[in-house]
């Protein structure tokens, strides 16, 4: 497996999510299946078909994230040291050429991605355009409402 790129807030989130799925959502899948088998005939059990499949969902869950981990490089943005340029987990702040606004965003790994925190992918088209660039620069993205051209104000490692 090749190594997953994390920044150390999307890290944190991961071991929370493990924890929380081996210390409480296998014992609630346990007692539910438990319960299920009280019931009697597995054959026709819904309740029990259901606990299997939670079960089999939180246990791939818990591999998928375990190996995630696993394979993490964790990057912490404060101690990155990139002379200005766009790397992951780098925060920049932009300007659309277009219409003048302003837009904020941290260069994160796939699993913590969220545009309602301003965290984009590192495969996302804008953080594919911004990598390896620096502040002054303009780059122009092939969003899906068609080419947008940003300049980067500031890039920042917080």
């Amino acid at each position: 497996m090749t190594s997953v790129p994390l920044t150390k807030f999307g890290a944190e989130l991961l071991k929370e999510e493990l924890h929380q799925l081996k210390t409480k959502e296998r014992r609630i899948v346990i007692d539910a299946i438990a319960e299920a088998r009280s019931h009697g005939d597995l054959s026709e059990n819904a309740e029990y078909d259901a606990a299997k499949e939670r079960q089999a969902f939180v246990e791939g869950r818990i591999a998928e994230l375990e190996g995630k981990l696993s394979a993490a490089q964790i990057i912490d943005p404060t101690t990155l040291d990139a002379d200005g340029r766009v790397v992951f987990a780098s925060t920049v702040d932009l300007e659309d050429l277009d219409s003048g606004s302003k837009v904020t965003y941290q260069i994160v790994g796939l699993d913590e991605a969220d545009l309602k925190l301003s965290k984009v992918s590192v495969t996302s088209p804008i953080a594919r355009a911004l990598i390896g660039k620096s502040a002054g620069d303009v780059v122009e993205v092939q969003a899906p409402s068609g080419p947008r051209e940003y300049e980067i104000l500031e890039v920042r490692y917080i």
